[in-house]
C-alpha cells in the first residue's frame, strides 16, 4: 500500500507540474545568470537586453551574478539548472575558450545546452599606459620585441577575452611576454592607469570612456573596419599591426531539455529586445553593436560557438595555458 501510495502522490505532483506548464510560460521571473562581476562588460549588456527581454515576457528578468573559474562555474551552474526556462545563462567567448582552457569542467558547451541566440559583438581596444614610449601601432610592436623581457601584459584572469587578446597579440608580434592577471577587468584598468602595467587589450564597454578623457594610449581597435564609437582611431591592421582581431561575442544558453515553448519565448523576447530603442542607444553609446537577424536564431548560435571552438583551440595548445 505505501508504495502504491508513494506512486499516486508522484503521478499527482507531476500532474501538478504539467498543470503549471498548461498556464503558460512565464508565470515568474527568471534569472539571468552572468559570469562576471557586476558593472564588468558582460553584466552591462545583460542588464540592458534582461530589462529589455522582461517588457515581451511579462516577467521580471533577475540577474545574479555568479563569478569564478573564468566564467565557468556559472555555466556548470546553469547547465545543472532544472529545465524549466527560468534559468538561463548569457556568456561570451569564453564558451569556446574554456574546453581548451580548463582540464576539468563541470559541462559540455556543445551538449549540455540548449540554444537561445547571439545578442551583441563589443569590439575590443589596444591601449596602453599614457607614457609608453610607442605612439602608434607600429612602435608598440617595435617596443613590445626590444622590451619583451619586462613587459608586463595585463588581462582580466584565465579565460577571461583580455586574456584570449593577449594571446593572440603575443602570436601577431612573435615575442613571448610577461601577463599579469587580474580578477576582472576593473582592476587591470586601475593597474593600467596607474601605471603598474604597460598594455591591456579590452572591451569598449571599458574603454571608450578611457580613451576619451585621454588617459590612456590607444592604439587601435581589433576589428575589421573602423566602429562607431571611435570613429578616429585606425584598426589595429590599417596602422600596420595586422592579425590582431578579436571581437567579443555574446550568446543566451539554458540547460539542456528546457522545453521548445520556453526556449521559443526566450528567442522572440532576445529578438524584440534587440530592435528595443533604448538597448540600441546603449550599446552604441558603449561602442557594441547588436547582431544582424540572422544571427539572432539557435542554430546560428549552435554553429558559431562551434566554430570558435575550433578557431581558438590551437592558438591555446600553442599558447601552453591550461588550469585544473
Amino acid at each position: 500500500m505505501t508504495s502504491i501510495r508513494h506512486l499516486l502522490a508522484g503521478a499527482a505532483a507531476l500532474a501538478f507540474g504539467l498543470g503549471a506548464w498548461a498556464q503558460g510560460y512565464p508565470n515568474k521571473p527568471i534569472t539571468l545568470v552572468v559570469p562576471f562581476a557586476a558593472g564588468g562588460p558582460t553584466d552591462v549588456v545583460a542588464r540592458s537586453v534582461g530589462a529589455a527581454m522582461a517588457k515581451t515576457l511579462g516577467q521580471s528578468v533577475v540577474i545574479e551574478n555568479k563569478l569564478g573559474a573564468g566564467g565557468t562555474l556559472a555555466a556548470g551552474y546553469v547547465a545543472k539548472a532544472a529545465p524549466d526556462g527560468y534559468t538561463v545563462l548569457i556568456h561570451h567567448n569564453g564558451m569556446a575558450t574554456a574546453p581548451s582552457l580548463y582540464r576539468k569542467l563541470s559541462f559540455n558547451a556543445q551538449t549540455d545546452f540548449e540554444y537561445v541566440g547571439q545578442v551583441v559583438d563589443v569590439p575590443m581596444t589596444l591601449l596602453g599606459r599614457k607614457d609608453l614610449p610607442a605612439n602608434n601601432a607600429q612602435e608598440l610592436a617595435a617596443w613590445l620585441k626590444a622590451n619583451a623581457a619586462k613587459v608586463n601584459l595585463a588581462h582580466a584572469g584565465l579565460g577571461a577575452v583580455s586574456h584570449l587578446c593577449s594571446m593572440v597579440l603575443r602570436q601577431a608580434v612573435g615575442v613571448e611576454l610577461q601577463t599579469v592577471p587580474y580578477q576582472g577587468t576593473a582592476p587591470a584598468m586601475t593597474a593600467l592607469l596607474g601605471g603598474q602595467v604597460d598594455v591591456l587589450c579590452d572591451q569598449t564597454t571599458q574603454t571608450v570612456q578611457h580613451i576619451k578623457a585621454g588617459t590612456v594610449k590607444m592604439y587601435g581597435t581589433t576589428t575589421a573596419q573602423r566602429i562607431k564609437a571611435l570613429p578616429d582611431a585606425p584598426t589595429l591592421a590599417e596602422a600596420g599591426l595586422k592579425g590582431v582581431e578579436v571581437v567579443v561575442w555574446h550568446g543566451v544558453y539554458a540547460p539542456k531539455g528546457t522545453p521548445k515553448e520556453a526556449l521559443d519565448k526566450l528567442n522572440a523576447a532576445l529578438r524584440a529586445a534587440l530592435k528595443d530603442p533604448g538597448v540600441t542607444a546603449r550599446m552604441a553609446e558603449l561602442g557594441a553593436e547588436v547582431v544582424s537577424e540572422s544571427k539572432q536564431t539557435p542554430e546560428a548560435l549552435r554553429t558559431w560557438l562551434k566554430a570558435e571552438t575550433e578557431r581558438y583551440a590551437p592558438m591555446i595548445k600553442a599558447a601552453g595555458v591550461y588550469a585544473d
